[in-house]
């Protein structure tokens, strides 16, 4: 199963203050962990929200709502993509992490749909196009390297 693991935000990373380097070393050291032990398949920091945008969608109307954000609570600060087992496997490992902030923070896991979990709704024409799409995206990443 596949789960993406966020990382809330804070007052400080939303401030844009950095990471010091022990941190930077503990979270370079556990996403060793992660790569030797098969699980993780993408991780990012996100900047702060003042440097982002959100797009509220009406109907056939766009609006563009330029950051930074309300509510710190609910914004990301960064993320991983793993590939693990269980639900309870995910955990294990978000316990193993370094505390990514300063103070108190929040890691929030969360299951990534699969194709199975449509249903008869994801049809075999709308299963190949995202079989298509995936084989783009890798070799995509493949040629970034």
């Amino acid at each position: 199963m596949r789960v993406m693991v966020i990382v809330k935000a804070s007052a400080e990373s939303e401030a844009g203050e950095m990471p010091k380097q022990e941190l930077l070393a503990a979270m370079g050291n556990f996403n060793e962990e992660l790569v030797k032990a098969g699980v993780m398949l993408a991780g990012e920091g996100l900047h702060p929200s003042a440097k982002g945008k959100r797009v509220r969608f009406s109907g056939p109307k766009r609006t563009v709502i330029d950051g930074p954000f309300a509510e710190t609570k609910e914004l990301i600060a960064g993320f991983w993509l793993w590939q693990v087992k269980s639900m309870e496997e995910a955990l294990e490992w978000v316990k193993r992490c370094p505390n990514p902030m300063e103070g108190d923070s929040d890691i929030e896991i969360r299951p990534v749909f699969e194709m199975e979990d449509f249903g008869a709704e994801f049809t075999p024409e709308l299963r190949a196009q995202e079989e298509r799409q995936r084989a783009k995206v890798d070799e995509l990443a493949r040629n970034a390297r």
